[in-house]
């Protein structure tokens, strides 16, 4: 998988698509909020996202191994600079 230089929403939600078979799906690159803080790359977009996300995957997880299924998707990412992610598990 070849990885854009700066994380995007388009390029998360296609993994997790790939990844995940979610039901329902949204990225939001929320890095713009976060300017001055911790991990923020100066470009105000690529380092803090909010992922809300369902799929049938996790119907037999508990809170914590759901979230753990959206990281292992995401490591890529992670290691390329995606500074924060919060995640919403819709069930």
């Amino acid at each position: 998988m070849s990885l854009p230089s700066v994380p995007t929403a388009a390029a998360l939600e296609a993994t997790l698509r790939e990844r995940l078979s979610p039901t329902a799906l949204e990225v939001l690159d929320e890095s713009a909020a976060h300017a001055g803080h911790a991990g923020a790359n100066g470009l105000g977009y690529g380092t803090h996202f909010r992922v809300r996300i369902a799929s049938p995957l996790f119907a037999s997880q508990n809170r914590v191994a759901a979230h753990r299924l959206v990281y292992d998707a995401l490591q890529p990412y992670i290691d390329a600079g995606l500074h924060a992610l919060a995640i919403d598990i819709q069930r």
